[in-house]
């Protein structure tokens, strides 16, 4: 990826061993850049760090009013899940409400990353389904608009009502044209735009009011169901989780698969967008950490933070094998 800076590095014995690159950028309330690392303008997949994007028709629409939608809810649509039973519960009874079953979902099967859930079915003979993809819950935010726009079943196309309200959302809030779209692992569109759009993007959440307009209540909602429910953004042991429950509540961070992380930090009225050129997550995780810490948000000493910061590595004995550091360029 051009112009991607080194920003995290492994060393051992003395010798850099691997090296991580890539891009950031924090926009301020004005959605300009405040700092970046990198090529701002560089064009990415965010895959599931613009869950909260494609959540905003779900709100805007009304369809969330009328499905009667919790928080915990809005922040399950906005989740990549491991599959947990306080995920596929969720899941289930949110289906069973709307008159749908698993059928009804496009997101495809997977088995859960949650080694109870995961253990379990092995354990009862039994196979995943569609309830413990990680996208189920977005899905189910689908599922919720599009029973409200009384549009057909295949809501997961591009021409669809659904997809063509979550293009339009998310082209006005990164404030670019997209200039196309991949599919997701869960078969929905994802669309592109550059690390500074999509930064651009976090930092409207970031300054969304509670008594702004349609949309802007829409972000705030989205943003403080994250913020209040980590545990069904992602889940136990996983970074979103664990560094938005270090952070009190404060912020709302996502990841995206192949090394995209975002955050949304009200009280500084700032969004942070980064990338991972060779799409690794441990970098993107030490990296959002940083920028999260370096935000004046996340203390560095938490155990959270030390988690995917900390310079040690350690092998199977214990033994101190080398350290994971970020690089000056980074880190100046």
């Amino acid at each position: 990826m051009a112009n991607a800076i080194p920003m995290v590095e492994l060393w051992r014995g003395g010798m850099l061993e691997s090296s991580h690159s890539g891009h950031a950028v924090m926009c301020g309330a004005d959605g300009e850049i405040v700092s970046a690392w990198g090529d701002p303008a560089a064009v990415i997949f965010p895959r599931s760090s613009s869950k909260m994007l494609q959540a905003l028709p779900l709100i805007e629409s009304g369809a969330a009013h009328a499905a009667g939608l919790t928080d915990a809810q809005l922040a399950l649509s906005c989740a990549s899940h491991q599959g947990a039973a306080i995920h596929t519960n969720m899941v289930t009874q949110w289906l069973d409400d709307l008159g749908l079953a698993e059928q009804d979902l496009r997101c495809g099967t997977h088995w859960p990353s949650d080694i109870p859930a995961h253990n379990g079915l092995v354990l009862a003979g039994e196979k995943p389904c569609q309830i413990h993809n990680n996208c189920s819950g977005k899905h189910s935010g689908f599922l919720t608009l599009n029973r409200h726009l009384k549009a057909g079943p295949e809501y997961t196309e591009a021409d669809h009502p659904v997809q063509k309200a979550v293009k339009a959302a998310f082209e006005e809030v990164t404030g670019e044209a997209s200039p196309g779209y991949g599919i997701d692992g869960c078969s929905a569109p994802n669309f592109a735009t550059s690390v500074q759009g999509l930064a651009r993007a976090m930092a409207y959440f970031a300054t969304a009011s509670e008594t702004g307009d349609l949309r802007s209540r829409a972000a705030y909602r989205l943003t403080r169901a994250m913020a209040a429910y980590p545990e069904l953004v992602a889940g136990e042991t996983r970074a979103c989780t664990e560094l938005m429950r270090a952070m009190g509540g404060r912020v709302a961070i996502k990841t995206g698969a192949e090394a995209v992380f975002v955050a949304i930090i009200p009280e500084k009225r700032i969004g942070i967008a980064l990338k991972i050129a060779d799409g690794g997550t441990r970098a993107a995780e030490a990296a959002i950490t940083s920028l999260l810490i370096r935000a004046g948000v996340l203390d560095a000493d938490h155990p959270a933070a030390q988690k995917r910061l900390g310079t040690d590595l350690h092998n199977w004995r214990g033994l101190r094998v080398g350290e994971m550091r970020l690089t000056e360029a980074f880190s100046a």
